[in-house]
């Protein structure tokens, strides 16, 4: 297991990198284990409504960045880019991708599948009320966000710098994306992005919130 003092260090390490040195790339074993920590991460019904869209097109990076305020300094200097795409009309109940995931990825019995049947549609409408598509593209963004911390996480834990972005215009965005065949149609929407290198400015004091400050134990 890993020392806890390994793991402090590791979020200690990690903060918004803005700029990285476009001179030093991240090895390719490196970088697929940042993909593999995505790709293992938690889903609400285990239906993984994510893409992991890795942009090293310089052309499409510029095109993205255009419209991105919150990646100046990143996208031009990143050794990789990801581009985090949610799921939309996809997760609803009944969609051929929700029954693909249960009988082919996830291979649950024709019994469980009958129960899913009931309870998933119900999640849908009275738990958390996703009949809207905004909010249901939301509830898959929501998830994206575990993925990337954990890719997030992975890359300090190995000496990779990282930066979650979020300073885009979407609707520019998501048309940039969509000419360049992305989105499939519509069939997903962009959630958030990220850039992964090494630094090359001194890392800026950490400051966070006392832990009485956001922890409440009752």
């Amino acid at each position: 297991m890993i020392a806890k003092q390994d793991i402090l260090h590791a979020y200690n390490f990690r903060h918004a990198c803005k700029t990285f040195d476009p001179a030093r790339k991240i090895p390719d074993d490196d970088f697929r284990l940042i993909l593999e920590a995505g790709r293992l991460s938690p889903s609400s019904f285990g239906f993984e409504p994510w893409r992991f869209v890795v942009m090293q097109d310089m052309a499409l990076r510029q095109k993205l960045r255009a419209v991105s305020w919150g990646a100046q300094g990143q996208f031009p200097t990143a050794s990789h880019v990801v581009i985090l795409l949610a799921r939309k009309e996809d997760m609803r109940p009944g969609s051929d991708y929700t029954e693909h995931m249960m009988r082919d990825v996830i291979r649950m019995s024709p019994e469980a599948i009958v129960r899913r049947h009931t309870f998933y549609p119900q999640f849908h409408e009275t738990d958390f009320h996703l009949q809207d598509p905004r909010a249901l593209f939301d509830w898959s963004c929501r998830q994206t966000y575990i993925a990337l911390a954990n890719m997030m996480t992975a890359a300090a834990m190995i000496g990779i710098d990282s930066c979650p972005i979020e300073g885009f215009n979407q609707e520019n965005a998501e048309a940039v994306l969509n000419d360049a065949g992305l989105l499939e149609s519509g069939r997903f929407g962009l959630a958030v992005m990220a850039a992964f290198g090494y630094r090359v400015n001194p890392q800026p004091v950490k400051t966070r919130q006392a832990m009485d400050d956001v922890v409440r134990w009752v």
